[in-house]
């Protein structure tokens, strides 16, 4: 029999509450800086209510999410701080992928170069008429 271990709680830290897809979609909706109530977020995802509270509950558990009392309504804000964590743990692995952008974007200069070449010499050819 295989032994798993035990999953931690999606409310222990930052980067258990992000892992899951919906969490994201609303902090990617949060992330434009405005603060959004539970109908707006329901209306623009596509999620059911019950599921955007229980989404914002464990966002606001670990402080990636405040809230506010305005009126009858409870607006929702991102508070960004609080997933630097998260940025800085992958940062650690950015030198992987920026070696192969650095190779990408020195192979499209290639190409534009030689392009530029080509196109110099088939303009040269031209007026050089036929021998």
């Amino acid at each position: 029999m295989e032994e798993t271990m035990p999953r931690a709680a999606t409310t222990t830290d930052v980067f258990n509450a992000i892992a899951e897809p919906r969490r994201r979609e609303i902090i990617g909706v949060l992330g434009g800086g405005r603060a959004h109530a539970v109908g707006e977020l329901v209306k623009r995802l596509r999620i059911p209510q019950p599921a955007v509270s229980k989404h914002l509950g464990v966002l606001r558990k670990v402080g990636i999410v405040t809230v506010s009392k305005h009126g009858q309504h409870r607006l929702y804000r991102l508070n960004a701080e609080e997933l630097k964590p998260v940025h800085d743990w992958v940062k650690t692995y950015e030198r992987f992928w920026a070696h192969q952008l650095d190779r990408i974007k020195e192979r499209a200069e290639r190409k534009v170069t030689e392009r530029i070449a080509d196109q110099k010499r088939r303009a040269k050819d031209e007026e050089e008429g036929p021998c």
